[in-house]
Parts: structure tokens; sequence; C-alpha cells
């Protein structure tokens, strides 16, 4: 069932002139509910957790169509998850809709360094009656940091600053800085701040299992189903 990314992609698509070409993309027939080559498919192992917790995915422009995305993963196992295309010059309706609306507590996830000191917050506290959403800049760290500085209908909300003991474990997109962790890992740690510890686990697993039937896919290799990714997601 199309989730809240693949409505953005599909969307990005219909606007496109010409196909989206990933770099080192492979042409052989692509799987629609996980974007792998069909003999890679792995919607067949999809779990979704039900949480009080939303995500909102801010994604830049051709961000949706990466293959690498792990945005599309957050949405595959957060059932309220949202995106939303990030244009410099215009806010999308629904995403101030949103924003405002009263059941959601939004909290904007970037390194507090780039915020003033006064919104900045290192844990989850909700008022009462209130759930928390998790906006999160899905794009390259040039490009988030532009999104951040440009998008004032995100500045009345505080911002939530991670302090991560871990390094990232996603390898198919590589930041030259060890704090940097892909969106699915962002997700993943706020989950766990907002007491949603089955959630983020279930979802550091699922990138693991992605990771494992992409890389086989660009090798050519078979999935191991066996495999201790496949193995603590079963377990979850």
């Amino acid at each position: 069932m199309p989730h809240a990314v693949s409505e953005l992609r599909a969307a990005r698509l219909a606007r496109s002139a010409k196909p989206f070409l990933a770099r080192g993309g492979s042409t052989r027939e692509k799987c629609e509910g996980c974007r792998l080559a069909r003999t890679h498919c792995l919607c067949a192992s999809r779990a979704s957790v039900p949480t009080r917790a939303g995500v909102c995915l801010l994604m830049a422009d051709i961000e949706p169509l990466k293959p690498t995305n792990t945005g599309w993963l957050v949405a595959d196992v957060v059932p309220d998850t949202f995106a939303f295309g990030w244009a410099r010059t215009e806010t999308d309706p629904a995403l101030l809709a949103l924003l405002g609306d009263p059941q959601w507590q939004p909290f904007v996830v970037f390194p507090g360094e780039y915020a003033a000191p006064a919104r900045v917050v290192h844990d989850v506290a909700v008022d009462a009656g209130k759930r928390p959403l998790f906006v999160l800049l899905d794009a390259t760290w040039s490009e988030a940091r532009k999104m951040f500085r440009k998008s004032p209908a995100l500045d009345r909300f505080p911002v939530l600053s991670l302090r991560p003991e871990q390094v990232s474990r996603y390898v198919l997109r590589r930041s030259r800085r060890d704090d940097h962790f892909c969106t699915s890992e962002v997700a993943a740690l706020c989950l766990e701040l907002a007491g949603e510890a089955r959630a983020a686990a279930v979802l550091g697993a699922w990138l693991d299992v992605f990771t494992h039937h992409y890389v086989q896919a660009r090798n050519q290799l078979p999935v191991d189903p066996q495999c201790e990714a496949h193995r603590r997601l079963r377990g979850l």
C-alpha cells in the first residue's frame, strides 16, 4: 500500500520532463513497493509498528527519487509519517496544516549549534494530550543547512539536538563526518527519546535489511534470509 514518501515520489516523477537516472543505478525492473530490483524485493519482510510519535519528512527536490533514500524506510515502519517537498519560495499548505494541528507538538530535528540557544532542547517533553512530531530535513547536508535557514514556517518550534554515542552504520551514502546520520537513523534516535523503543529497534533492523538487499542486488548476489539483519528483524 502506498505511503507518504511513495506518493511524494510518484508526484515528483509526474512533474519530471525526463526519467530520473540515479548515479550508478541499475536498469533492472524495480518493485514499486521497495524500489529494489524485483529479484531482491524485501516487501515480504516489511514491519509496521504503531506509535504515538509521528515523523514529518521535509524532502529536498530529488530526494524522494533516490534509490538510497531512507526516509522511505521511516514511512515503511512508522504509520504516521508525512512527507512534503521543500521549496524556498513557498510552503505546502498541507504542511502548514499539519504543523498547526493541535494533536501534534512539533520538534525540528537539527544540530543545536545552528539554532539560537533558547530554541535548543535535548529531550522530548510534550504537553498533556499532545503527540510528538519529529520534523526531519531529508536532504544532503549542504541542502539541509539551507532548508533549516530558509524555512520560516519552522522558526517557532523547538530544535531537538541529538547527542548519540554511536557512529552511523549507513554505508550506501557516506558523509565526511562520523556525527552525520542517515534519515532513518535520525528517526530511530528520535523514537528512542520518545519512549518508542520497539519502533526504534525495528527501524534500525529494517535499515540493515534494506542495506543487505541493496548491496546484494548491486553485486548481483542472492539475498541471505539467514543473515544477521534478517534474524534481528524477525526477532522483533
